[in-house]
């Protein structure tokens, strides 16, 4: 699947936005990616997870186990799993910080694991999902999402891929010049 092929996808089910969004970090951007909109029909989903399944390929040995931050990685992780024949499981926010296997969740010793989520900006999410990974024993092989929105990369320290890089400017509250122009916010994940 080709990049113009996933935005032009995305926009079609209303999962790529423009506007002011505030983003989960509290910053501000002019656009929006909102994967759950793509997710909700099988058929994109079963698209997506197939397209990023054969990109990770490209960079990293098949895994054994496909793993997700929730909540945004849960739905990718299944379906990039069953594009590759794997299990796919995913890491929670725990009370303490940070992220686990829960719910009975475990990877051997050793197993490789790849980690997806739908939209990276900072990489926070990725990394606790990571780490829980690699705290219950796996491998992690590579990190993979639909849609990279960060403006300088970032470095998981395994193999990155991504369906589409999308550097989009991301503004601290104070910096924004959507707010000086009085554009109205909106929280998407509302």
């Amino acid at each position: 699947m080709r990049v113009d092929d996933v935005l032009r996808l995305l926009e079609q089910v209303g999962a790529w936005r423009r506007g002011h969004f505030r983003l989960t970090s509290g910053l501000h951007s002019p656009e929006f990616f909102l994967l759950s909109q793509a997710f909700q029909y099988p058929d994109t989903a079963a698209a997506l997870g197939r397209a990023l399944a054969e990109r990770l390929l490209e960079v990293g040995p098949r895994p054994q186990v496909v793993a997700g931050p929730a909540l945004g990685g849960i739905l990718l992780a299944h379906e990039v799993a069953r594009a590759l024949g794997a299990r796919a499981i995913f890491a929670e926010a725990v009370p303490e910080g940070g992220m686990r296997l829960r719910r009975g969740f475990r990877v051997a010793p050793g197993e490789r694991v790849y980690v997806v989520e739908d939209a990276v900006t900072t990489g926070g999410s990725v990394r606790a999902a990571v780490r829980a990974v690699e705290e219950a024993g796996g491998v992690v092989a590579a990190v993979g999402a639909v849609v990279d929105r960060s403006q300088d990369g970032v470095d998981f320290g395994v193999p990155f891929a991504a369906l589409v890089r999308r550097p989009v400017p991301a503004y601290r509250p104070e910096d924004c010049p959507l707010c000086a122009q009085g554009e109205p916010l909106v929280s998407p994940k509302a």
